[in-house]
């Protein structure tokens, strides 16, 4: 006799990855480190991960060898699951220093991660930055590949250095499905992950 299929327990597998090229400073990536586990602990955020029992897992990344597979996929059962997964985020320490910008690498590895959450729904990929690509593969290429496989691609474009640096993810990072949430500044990148996180994360409440 045939054993019962369990029931779905994750509705989306989110995987957050964080730009820590040459132009992110000691601050900047403790601005980006904090404000992701603050916006983790906002109630309205936090609900939605506890009802869509959601994955959540970190990429550190930045040259073209250089991405990290910085916090493996949790999933957020319970409020201690997210306590948890914020204490990584905070102290995670940094991956790389004085290296180039390479989102295409970025997109590829991360896309690759999502073998191991089979049992999701969704599968979205966050790419935060403050820069465009001087390195690596063509940015939409890896876009496209990853659209192919199903992935979701939004982002958070970092406008630190007075460079649209919204424009490029629009035209080049994410995909046909996806959207960006423009940060003035690394200092409003806290505000720009919770507001991101909750839009993302809404489609599982509805």
């Amino acid at each position: 006799m045939a054993l019962p299929l369990p029931a779905m327990a994750c509705d989306t597998a989110l995987l957050l990855t964080i730009d820590v090229s040459n132009s992110i400073d000691t601050a900047e990536y403790r601005l980006q480190t904090d404000g992701l586990a603050d916006a983790l602990l906002d109630g309205e955020v936090a609900e939605a991960l506890l009802q869509g029992k959601v994955a959540l897992a970190v990429v550190q990344w930045s040259g073209m060898e250089r991405q990290d597979w910085s916090i493996p996929w949790a999933r957020m059962h319970s409020q201690t699951d997210i306590d948890d997964f914020a204490i990584k985020a905070r102290t995670m320490p940094r991956a790389f220093v004085q290296s180039d910008t390479a989102p295409a690498e970025a997109i590829r590895f991360a896309a690759t991660k999502f073998d191991q959450v089979p049992d999701c729904t969704r599968r979205v990929i966050d790419v935060s930055g403050d820069g465009t690509a001087n390195s690596g593969a063509d940015v939409r290429l890896a876009r496209n590949e990853a659209e192919q496989m199903g992935i979701t691609i939004n982002g958070i474009a970092i406008e630190s250095m007075g460079v649209a640096i919204t424009g490029f993810f629009e035209r080049a990072i994410i995909t046909r499905d996806g959207f960006v949430i423009t940060a003035r500044g690394h200092r409003e990148y806290p505000d720009a992950i919770r507001r991101k996180i909750i839009r993302e994360t809404a489609r599982v409440l509805f």
